[in-house]
Parts: structure tokens; C-alpha cells; sequence
């Protein structure tokens, strides 16, 4: 099971999923998400990775989809300190060359 908590600050979004990011939490994660983005257009928000224990191809995809919605709305989705399971499927899939994780939240909020 996927809990996911949200830190709204004052000029972006923390998002923080804690679990496994997989086909059966996905839709809900991208929901959660995409709402936070509809409710502060043009914000920042960035995904906190370190809870994340595990990401499959399902996760890659509502992470994928919710950077399109937030550049959409005039905003940036980025990832924050993305464990060795992640970094290694967002490795092996060429999406950290779109996604760019950061190594620390802070370091994701001064991009």
C-alpha cells in the first residue's frame, strides 16, 4: 500500500509517497498529485523519493505523466533523493535524463 503525504509550502509543493509505487497505487498517486497541481498552478512540486521503496513501470508512468501536467500548468515536477531501487529503474529506462532526481529535497527546491 502507497500512503502519500503532502507538504504544501510557499513556493512549491513536497510530495512525499512512502511504499511502493506500482500498477495498483499508480492512479492514485497521479491523482493526488495532478490535484495539487491544478490547485497551485505554476507551482513547483517535487516528489521525495526516500520513502519510496520500490517503482515499477506502472509508477514511472504517473510520474511521467504528472511532470506533463505540470509543465502544462506552468509549472516543474522534479524528483528528490530517489533510493537505489529507484535510482536504478529510472537508470536502466533513460528517465533520469527527463525526471533529473536531485539528491536532497532543498537541492530540488533551489533548481
Amino acid at each position: 500500500m502507497l500512503e502519500v503525504d503532502i507538504d504544501n509550502r510557499d513556493t512549491a509543493t513536497v510530495v512525499v509517497p512512502r511504499g511502493r509505487l506500482t500498477m495498483v497505487s499508480a492512479k492514485t498517486f497521479r491523482e493526488r498529485v495532478t490535484a495539487e497541481i491544478e490547485r497551485g498552478s505554476g507551482r513547483v512540486v517535487v516528489v521525495d523519493l526516500s520513502q519510496t521503496e520500490f517503482v515499477d513501470s506502472s509508477g514511472l508512468g504517473a510520474l511521467v505523466a504528472c511532470l506533463k501536467t505540470a509543465r502544462q500548468a506552468g509549472g516543474d515536477l522534479r524528483l528528490a533523493a530517489p533510493g537505489e531501487q529507484v535510482t536504478m529503474v529510472l537508470g536502466l529506462t533513460n528517465l533520469d535524463r527527463v525526471l533529473r532526481p536531485r539528491p536532497s529535497v532543498d537541492e530540488a527546491l533551489r533548481d
